[in-house]
């Protein structure tokens, strides 16, 4: 960071498996991410913009088996040269005196980040002994929900004002 001249500098980087499996996070270990990093310097500090695209290879929620899940990430972070190395939200401070920022974590972190919430197979490209187990033991516990004999008295009262108003 220290050795870069004021104005903008643009770097690219293509994350690989290799990158993944070395940074060994949690959310992704495989992947094929092209992340685009301007940086612009002025006035001690410096302005960082990262655009990351393309895959990463996640476990379905439905069926758990791999699936590409696509991801386009647009982040934005501050970096300023100070007394020692500190993070606050979106400032990182970077000893003056090294003068050198490691973005690896960074960017997995953004990475992470861009993946949604729930992940799963287009429709029909689940794992299909796998759905089929999951709907076995789905209806086997919905037919014991169903067997139940033992019902709370009020809720029978409940049931026969239901059964009366559908009639």
């Amino acid at each position: 960071m220290k050795g870069l001249k004021e104005g903008v500098t643009a770097l690219e980087y293509d994350l690989s498996d290799a990158y993944f499996g070395a940074i060994d996070g949690s959310e992704v270990s495989r992947g094929d991410v092209h992340v685009s990093l301007s940086i612009r310097k002025t006035n001690g500090f410096f302005e960082l913009l990262f655009h990351s695209e393309g895959i990463v290879i996640v476990p379905c929620d439905r069926c758990l088996d791999d699936m590409e899940q696509p991801i386009v990430a647009e982040n934005r972070l501050t970096v300023k040269l100070g007394a020692e190395y500190r993070e606050d939200d979106d400032l990182v401070t970077v000893d003056e005196n090294e003068g050198i920022l490691d973005l690896s974590w960074f960017i997995y972190e953004f990475i992470a980040l861009a993946i949604p919430i729930q992940h799963v197979h287009d429709p029909g490209k689940c794992n299909a002994a796998m759905i089929e187990a999951l709907e076995e033991h789905s209806a086997a516990r919905s037919s014991e929900a169903d067997d139940r004999t033992d019902i709370d008295p009020r809720w029978e009262a409940l049931n026969k004002l239901r059964a009366k108003s559908d009639e």
